[in-house]
């Protein structure tokens, strides 16, 4: 034992604790909304996921042009969102047409980090069962901004007013 009881090598340990601590969050600085609208029109944007599972599928997309990336059944992943983009769930065309299989509670946060879930309701008459591997729902990803809020007296008036749904016409 070392002087004040320390062990041999423990301040090397620390210090190289402490370095890593310093390189991480420098990776994760907190960025102005600006300065991150800046680096994703550079070309910064990528879709970063973790897997949770050795059963996890990673996101594909079905064509270049897709909108979305297929997410499948057990994938159990962890997504990170491109700096001033949020991510919606949305349902597979092909399961809503044919099985009238839908999405529901499909918002994933910019700063969200937690499991990515899928909730599906079956709104079809026939018994639907999800296997392992299956593609169940679509990631979208959209550009969102961050408006202050302003509180105000009166609103401006439009053609439209305070008409609503429906109110545009019928056809």
């Amino acid at each position: 034992m070392a002087a004040g009881g320390a062990a041999p090598g423990k301040p090397a340990e620390r210090r190289a604790r402490i370095s890593e601590n310093r390189r991480q969050m420098k990776e994760a600085q907190v960025v102005s909304p600006s300065k991150r609208a800046r680096a994703t029109e550079a070309g910064d944007m990528r879709l970063r996921f973790a897997r949770l599972s050795e059963h996890a599928t990673a996101p594909t997309k079905g064509s270049a042009r897709a909108a979305g990336y297929d997410l499948y059944s057990i994938a159990l992943l962890k997504i990170v969102n491109f700096f001033s983009f949020v991510c919606f769930i949305a349902p597979r065309s092909g399961l809503a047409a044919k099985h009238f299989i839908d999405v529901g509670a499909g918002v994933i946060d910019e700063d969200y980090r937690g499991n990515v879930g899928v909730v599906l309701f079956n709104f079809g008459k026939e018994k639907f069962e999800v296997k392992k591997g299956d593609r169940i729902a679509q990631l979208i990803c959209e550009r969102i901004f961050y408006p202050e809020i302003e509180e105000v007296q009166i609103l401006d008036d439009t053609e439209r007013g305070s008409g609503g749904f429906g109110s545009t016409g019928n056809n």
